[in-house]
């Protein structure tokens, strides 16, 4: 027996179970900055404070001092309002389903992580753990900081991304309400339009990379320069999938509140809609994360002074440590960049979703493929050829839209109108602000500060 255990339980084992446990919580714990992140953001757009009230005093007197905070405490109170709410189950539900469902969606969420190198590669020392039978010897090897280092890791990535979808399908059908349903479909229909030009962006980029590792993928690109530099159109259209395939705005039209009071979560209350809502956040994360792999260097920093210490070569503790921050920065600032177009950008009709992806995206796609298939045949690989190559399939692209829309009547934009009055055509001799003017409704720390409200 302990023979077979120290001749399986090895250095990487116990690292890939490690950095899968610190993940998994990291990614849980960072849902709750992003709500508060939302919050904020949506706030500055709409020209509000947003959150300042809800502190950590918890009603204590002892803790008064904690009263307000800027508001970080709105997060907390979130979460404890989902544990507190009723678990309202309708009736004539499917209630196996129902119940599985939102488990179904937040499980792939959780776990499409796994392949990507959060740290590089640690030389990890020989350590010596002392158990009740026998002390096991671990490490004095080069190990891998991600939870699992396999050769499809791309591959699964891409293939866990998309089960997610089945959860929202089996709620919205298992809700036994016609809005929900329409919302699993249009769930359903998205995510099959939209993973054809996700693949085709990453097989583009796969084939300039030259390989399926993870590590390499980082590696090829501090030799090479950044992804996102060399294949822009491929970036935009991953990007873009996306935040289709996470359900986010401009792309949110399975939940569509205007048309489908909530879409496939209308049924659905306390920690099972929670669920749903975790889903939404952790898929954005790991999609994110992803893009940063592909696009943006990974863990790789071209600072100096922090380019030594993010190059795969390095593999001391330290720049392990530096290598996960930087590229979980990465990874976050991609999602509130994400945060940023949703509070930017109004949503799309579905017509117009489904046209964007089957007669826009997949034909770019098919280009791009394409042209990028010549360009690695002939060699010619460098940033500078890319960079061309990416300027001229644009061109074509744009030159042939408008054409081909013309020629099959197939266009559905929009016409833009005047809002008369609005703050971006207001009426002659006036001046429209949409910003608050109360001292209340300025003053960020209301309890603390200095404004009068009594």
């Amino acid at each position: 027996m302990a023979d077979f255990i120290q001749q399986h339980v090895t250095g990487q084992l116990l690292v890939s179970l490690i950095v899968m446990a610190v993940v998994v919580h990291v990614i849980l714990g960072s849902v709750t900055i992003c709500i508060y992140g939302e919050r904020k953001i949506s706030a500055y757009i709409q020209d509000r404070i947003g959150p300042n009230r809800t502190g950590f005093d918890f009603g204590l007197p002892a803790l008064g001092f904690l009263k307000g905070f800027l508001g970080l405490g709105q997060a907390l109170a979130d979460g404890l309002k989902f544990f507190v709410k009723e678990d309202y189950r309708p009736t004539n539900v499917d209630k196996i389903l129902f119940t599985l469902a939102p488990a179904i969606c937040i499980v792939p969420a959780l776990i499409g992580f796994v392949i990507l190198p959060w740290g590089g590669v640690w030389d990890m020392p020989e350590i010596t753990i002392p158990l009740i039978f026998m002390d096991l010897t671990v490490g004095g090897e080069a190990v891998h900081v991600a939870g699992a280092h396999i050769s499809i890791g791309v591959v699964y990535l891409l293939a866990v991304a998309s089960m997610g979808v089945y959860g929202i399908t089996l709620g919205g059908w298992a809700s036994n309400n016609k809005y929900s349903f329409i919302g699993g479909l249009r769930a359903t229909a998205q995510m099959i339009s939209y993973e054809i030009p996700m693949g085709l962006a990453l097989l583009a980029t796969l084939l300039v990379l030259g390989t399926f590792m993870p590590e390499e993928i980082v590696r090829q690109q501090v030799e090479s320069g950044w992804g996102i530099l060399s294949m822009p159109l491929a970036a935009v259209l991953f990007y873009v999938c996306a935040l289709a395939e996470s359900n986010r705005a401009p792309f949110d039209n399975a939940e569509a509140e205007q048309e489908l009071v909530g879409g496939y979560h209308t049924e659905y209350s306390s920690m099972r809609f929670a669920l749903f809502f975790l889903a939404e956040y952790a898929h954005l994360i790991t999609g994110s994360a992803f893009f940063a792999l592909l696009f943006l260097g990974g863990y790789h920093l071209p600072i100096p002074g922090l380019s030594q210490l993010t190059s795969p070569e390095n593999t001391g503790i330290i720049a392990v440590l530096v290598k996960f921050t930087v590229f979980f920065t990465k990874a976050m600032g991609m999602v509130f960049f994400a945060m940023l177009i949703r509070w930017t950008i109004p949503r799309m009709r579905y017509d117009q979703v489904m046209q964007l992806g089957w007669q826009s995206m997949i034909p770019l796609g098919m280009v791009l493929i394409v042209a990028t298939s010549v360009m690695v045949y002939l060699g010619w690989t460098g940033m500078l050829a890319l960079i061309v190559m990416n300027i001229a399939v644009a061109a074509v692209v744009l030159i042939a839209q408008p054409i081909l829309s013309r020629a099959f009547g197939s266009s559905t934009g929009n016409r833009k109108i005047k809002l008369y009055g609005s703050r971006f055509n207001p009426v002659e001799g006036t001046d429209v602000s949409a910003a608050p003017t109360d001292a209340m409704a300025l003053e960020d720390r209301p309890v603390q500060g200095t404004v009068q409200t009594t």
